[in-house]
């Protein structure tokens, strides 16, 4: 059964850094918190978002030992919360400068052989959009969009504003 945000809770909820919620996260939101509650995206049924760095994320996600190797990504990446998908890799909403659309990206995290951190998706709507199947995509690429007639412009905006430019970095950061 979806849990929406109330009217008034979604008329004045934001990013605790105060970038307001793209539409596409607001939407979600008012149809349903139930699913990014059980991946720790509100203070226990407060309605209030409780990000974490992505050091800090990794660290509770893939063990203690790789939080000071994430910690150069603590300035770029201080506001990020955990989406479902992925077993040795995460996808992780980063709140960061906007898009045309509105939108911050939404990293794929693989600690797969070497950690990697990359730009899969330039927004939680495309993220959506592609987990009901609505997006044509290369499966074998994390960073496929970039090469992607609709969403390349968005996905290289994030790339200069995000990883100086790149598509991903690997690990030794």
């Amino acid at each position: 059964m979806p849990r929406p945000l109330t009217e008034d809770v979604l008329a004045r909820i934001s990013f605790p850094s105060g970038r307001p919620l793209p539409q596409s996260l607001r939407a979600w939101l008012g149809f349903d918190t139930s699913l990014l509650e059980r991946y720790g995206w509100f203070a226990h049924g407060s309605g209030v978002l409780t990000p974490r760095p992505l050091h800090a994320l990794v660290a509770d996600e893939f063990g203690a030992w790789w939080k000071e190797d994430f910690a150069p990504f603590t300035d770029r990446f201080p506001e990020c919360f955990l989406l479902p998908g992925g077993s040795d890799s995460r996808r992780v909403l980063a709140v960061t400068e906007p898009d045309a659309e509105g939108e911050s990206p939404v990293l794929a995290l693989d600690m797969d052989d070497l950690p990697f951190v990359g730009l899969m998706y330039p927004g939680f709507d495309v993220y959506l959009a592609d987990t009901a199947g609505l997006v044509d995509r290369d499966r074998g690429s994390y960073t496929s969009l970039l090469r992607h007639a609709d969403h390349a412009p968005r996905m290289r905006h994030h790339a200069a504003r995000c990883l100086d430019g790149r598509e991903y970095v690997q690990y030794p950061f």
